[in-house]
């Protein structure tokens, strides 16, 4: 099937609205406990309500692409989103931001689930690996954009109140709840508009919830989820526990560290420069291990190393980390034949996984007393991540660009086989 590029460039355009709306939370989780007037306990809800959606939606939306395709279900999450965004503008208060949360997160998850199996079939799957790193690239730039919007709309907000009167003044951070209701009208009108006409579905038949729910059995399916778990968990535990680890063990504040967790961020993004170059070079599996390999070392450093080490360190274990989602993901969609909408959204189910891990560290650290052991612990969600680097047998292997000298040597080889 010929490449649909445009419908691949929606798709990154997508990529990066769910960074942009999921990875707010961070920079906002403190005005958030200020507007509301909560502990962290209670404050953590807030992540939780957003994360929870992946486990219950996302096996739902993945039935619902196989039924409907992805077109509408990407208008469906694209509307939740817009109402829950204005919801949570409209009505900022505790229990309706928790259910704002949730919408948008089940958006979020519908997305995630709609899009990976599209980019596969719209970029052909030869080339995924590669889009799905360049889309994990857009997807790090937005991570890295969001925090710069908003400081930039609550600053014209908090400067300019009589402009801004339907936004409490009290609570600037608003601005960005109207902005994602106004991209995601924006994103309703060009998805409508475009044609997915060449990116037909190569299986008709429509899973039903026992068959989905059946690939938990699959062998293949549920190695490649407790993957996606590891990787969610590994991710979100390393970028939660850079603050608290830098305050405890080498007194630096939290303003600076939080500069540590944006080179983080940054980091991760520029890795999918080089992956990109990389995919189109290597057998994916060979890339995967090898930023396993250095993702483990940065992270020892970091947790063993001196001050000057860490601030070096964590950021690099970013750069590692960079392909791990897009090379997991390319890799468990081409080692099944069929059923790539209902795996997506088992895999995609996996994403709780980011929930688990800030509990889990600070369970190992109020069991051990030490939080460097705790954050070492990360290291089994990467071991894992490295075995299946080194077990995948994906079906359709990432497309690679050889070098003129082996493209010879095969011409030669074919010419003789032919004389034959």
């Amino acid at each position: 099937m010929k490449p649909n590029f445009l419908v691949v460039a929606l798709v990154l355009v997508t990529f990066f609205m769910v960074s942009f709306f999921t990875n707010i939370l961070g920079p906002l989780f403190p005005e958030l406990i200020t507007s509301f007037d909560i502990g962290l306990t209670l404050a953590g809800l807030f992540p939780f309500a957003f994360f929870i959606a992946y486990g219950v939606m996302s096996i739902p939306a993945g039935l619902l692409v196989q039924r409907f395709g992805e077109k509408r279900v990407m208008l469906g999450a694209f509307t939740l989103a817009g109402l829950g965004a204005l919801l949570f503008a409209l009505a900022p208060v505790l229990i309706v931001a928790m259910l704002a949360l949730f919408l948008i997160g089940t958006a979020m998850a519908m997305l995630q689930v709609a899009i990976n199996p599209l980019l596969r079939r719209s970029g052909g799957s030869a080339h995924f690996a590669a889009f799905s790193v360049l889309a994990q690239l857009l997807f790090g730039a937005a991570a890295s954009l969001s925090p710069w919007v908003y400081v930039t709309l609550a600053g014209l907000v908090q400067a300019q109140p009589a402009e801004f009167s339907w936004i409490p003044a009290n609570m600037p951070w608003l601005s960005m709840y109207w902005l994602f209701a106004l991209l995601s009208v924006l994103m309703l009108f060009w998805i409508g508009l475009s044609q997915f006409s060449n990116v037909q579905r190569q299986e008709e038949e429509t899973l039903s919830w026992q068959a989905c729910v059946g690939y938990f059995r699959h062998p293949t399916v549920i190695r490649f989820f407790f993957a996606i778990v590891a990787y969610v968990a590994l991710e979100q535990g390393i970028a939660n526990s850079i603050a608290v680890f830098l305050q405890n063990y080498h007194q630096i504040e939290p303003q600076h560290s939080a500069q540590v967790i944006s080179q983080f961020w940054m980091m991760l993004t520029l890795g999918c420069v080089l992956g990109l170059l990389l995919l189109k070079l290597f057998d994916a599996k060979q890339v995967l291990m090898v930023f396993c390999l250095g993702a483990a070392l940065s992270l020892i450093a970091a947790l063993t190393g001196s001050v000057e080490i860490a601030l070096l360190a964590f950021p690099l274990s970013g750069f590692f980390l960079s392909v791990m989602w897009s090379v997991l993901f390319s890799l468990a969609l081409n080692s099944v034949p069929s059923g790539h909408g209902a795996i997506s959204g088992v895999l995609c189910t996996g994403i709780v996984g980011g929930a688990l891990a800030s509990p889990a560290i600070g369970l190992l650290t109020q069991l051990s007393g030490s939080l460097q052991l705790a954050c070492l612990a990360l290291l089994l969600p990467l071991g894992y991540i490295a075995w299946i680097a080194w077990w995948a047998q994906p079906l359709v292997r990432n497309h690679t660009i050889r070098p003129f000298w082996q493209k010879q040597v095969q011409r030669e080889e074919t010419q003789e086989a032919a004389g034959r």
